[in-house]
């Protein structure tokens, strides 16, 4: 396989150059061919990395993943992103490192969500965000070929759904059914399925004998004979998947029967007893179905088969969000996704053993320079540590068809990594058959989805904290709203200071959005004892009172957390609160739980309102 070689540093012309770095374009019609090459890729390869680009994340400033977000409520906000919009470009790179080179095979997926298989499914539909859009448009990004060429697909579960509509199951051999689990009902239905189907056979090796047509297929009516091709096959209605397993424990002894389980029909199902002449025809119709069976699965999966390789491979799978991403990966191409992150947690580990956030590595080198996305990250830690890499790529492309080439922040999310576990002292040369016992420090910041510092994915934000954090209850944190427009982060700390004795001592505030602001109150108890002087109205303080004439109102995080796990997102925080405070019975599918009770509070990780 060609290589061609690439130095990783994020030099200017370096920089320049990124778009070139070839970057195998995958749609519909050379997908099926690129199945087995990647295939291959990933096997070979000690890790994969992913990056998806989606048609949104959220709607307002409020509703991306912010460092006030507990576990839950970051879950329950990418959980809403996921289920609301969908993944346009799907980009795969297996990479390994060798000999102090990264050695890549990058992939990008066209993906578009269609009806290949007419199984009665809901029709796809999702929502669009018009700033990822514009985004990908300057990209070059040709939505027409998306569109028309774009790879579908169908998650394990509609797939499981869907399977008794789409064509014929062979069940092989007898069932797992013991004989001491046998009623006496099970029995007599066993029997009664041999005795039918001994006759049935005798009457078709008796063909030869002279029989009236009108009796022949009357016969054939009662019987329900019929022909499977041009092998003759008798019909069996069953009630249940028990009686499924019933009658294939009592025809295995049957040797030149082989039992097909049809697509149901008006909800009825059935099986299909084929008779076969030899044991070479059996042995013929067995790999006949078994043929069209895996072209039906690939219609249907689409392009599921690559995530499947990927878990079938058991490697680890690098990602820059993965809470984000990975609530996209499972509500896609696995099944809905579960109402809390536990679940959701222990249903994704499940199929992905390993996933590693290129953000919570970012951690571990404790440093406090904020970077704004991939590409500023990659080079302040080349500045800094000289932790660039020599990159080969095994894929040969013209420049000329890479000036807009997509996927090429797949290879960044490799590259990130590399670089920081070189400087972190981390061996990625991983021996063979050594791909599930990871080095310590990887394995400790593998799997870890939701934490207060989940970044916005569609920034391409991957950061490095400036300041130092400081741990708060949620039990000290005020939402704040109903003040006077326009007012800055300064303005309402400074109103709010000295107004009562519960500002006297040390507070923070910060905004959520243009409406709305948290309070930190750094006294205990301080927040409880506000909350219950604003529900009071006992002011004592005409500056505090003023505020509240005007419109102030206040809410705690218990009330926050409802918002999130009600279906009232709209735009503006504030009205969320307002309707949550205003509800005098539980959120229809709230649920009572143990929430996290403290987050890292860092005063230069909220919503910068001039960047909005």
């Amino acid at each position: 396989m060609y290589l061609r070689r690439y130095f990783c540093s994020q030099t200017a012309a370096g920089h320049r150059r990124r778009y070139e770095r070839p970057v195998k374009q995958v749609i519909k019609s050379n997908f099926s061919e690129t199945l087995a090459e990647i295939k291959e890729s990933i096997f070979s390869s000690d890790f994969v990395a992913v990056s998806l680009q989606k048609t949104g994340g959220y709607s307002a400033p409020w509703q991306k993943c912010l460092p006030i977000d507990t576990e839950e409520t970051a879950y329950l906000k990418a959980k809403r992103a996921a289920e609301r919009f969908q993944i346009l470009q799907f980009s795969v790179c297996p990479f390994s490192v060798k000999a102090s080179k990264l050695i890549a095979n990058p992939y990008n997926f066209q993906l578009f969500p269609r009806h290949e298989v007419k199984v009665g499914m809901p029709s796809y539909s999702f929502s669009c965000q018009s700033s990822s859009l514009t985004s990908m448009a300057l990209e070059g990004f040709d939505f027409n070929a998306c569109i028309y060429n774009g790879i579908s697909y169908m998650s394990r579960a509609q797939e499981t759904a869907a399977k008794v509509q789409t064509g014929s199951v062979l069940l092989n051999g007898g069932s797992l059914l013991s004989t001491s689990a046998f009623s006496v009902a099970d029995v007599i239905f066993s029997e009664r399925i041999k005795t039918r189907v001994k006759n049935w056979m005798n009457g078709c090796n008796n063909q030869h004998k002279t029989e009236d047509y009108l009796i022949s297929s009357l016969r054939k009516l009662v019987e329900r004979c019929e022909n499977y091709g041009s092998r003759p096959s008798l019909t069996i209605d069953v009630c249940s998947e028990r009686q499924v397993q019933l009658t294939s424990e009592a025809l295995k002894e049957f040797v030149n029967i082989v039992l097909v389980r049809p697509p149901a029909k008006t909800g009825v199902e059935a099986i299909q007893v084929v008779l076969t002449s030899s044991e070479e025809d059996k042995n013929l119709l067995v790999k006949e179905i078994q043929d069209l069976e895996d072209e039906q699965r690939r219609l249907v999966s689409g392009f599921r088969e690559v995530i499947d390789l990927i878990s079938t491979s058991q490697r680890p799978v690098v990602v820059h969000n993965s809470l984000n991403d990975f609530t996209f990966v499972h509500s896609k191409f696995l099944a809905p996704l579960p109402p809390t992150t536990n679940e959701f947690a222990s249903s994704l580990l499940s199929v992905f053993p390993h996933i590693l956030d290129v953000n919570h590595l970012m951690k571990e080198l404790g440093l406090f320079n904020k970077m704004n996305n991939l590409s500023s990250a990659i080079s302040y830690l080349n500045r800094r540590f000289s932790a660039s890499m020599d990159m080969e790529v095994s894929y040969e492309a013209e420049v000329t068809d890479c000036v807009n080439v997509h996927g090429h922040s797949v290879m960044k999310v490799c590259q990130l990594f590399v670089n920081l576990c070189s400087i972190l002292k981390i061996s990625l040369e991983i021996p063979e058959g050594g791909h599930t016992q990871l080095p310590a420090l990887l394995q400790r910041s593998s799997n870890i989805f939701c934490s207060s510092d989940v970044r916005d994915p569609y920034n391409d934000d991957v950061r490095i904290w400036t300041g130092k954090s400081r741990t708060v209850s949620l039990k000290n944190l005020v939402f704040l709203w109903g003040f006077r427009k326009g007012m800055s982060t300064q303005d309402l700390k400074d109103a709010l200071c000295n107004s009562h004795d519960v500002f006297s001592e040390e507070f923070d505030v910060k905004m959520v959005d243009r409406a709305c602001a948290i309070v930190v109150f750094w006294t205990p108890g301080f927040s409880k004892k506000f909350l219950g002087i604003m529900d009071s109205g006992e002011l004592f303080s005409s500056k505090l009172e003023n505020m509240v004439f005007e419109g102030l109102k206040a809410a705690d995080y218990e009330t926050y957390g409802r918002v999130c796990n009600s279906a009232m997102w709209k735009p503006d925080l504030a009205e969320c609160l307002a309707q949550a405070t205003d509800e005098t019975e539980v959120f229809s599918g709230a649920k009572t739980q143990q929430e996290q009770s403290v987050i890292c509070w860092n005063n230069d990780e909220m919503i910068n309102l001039d960047e909005l």
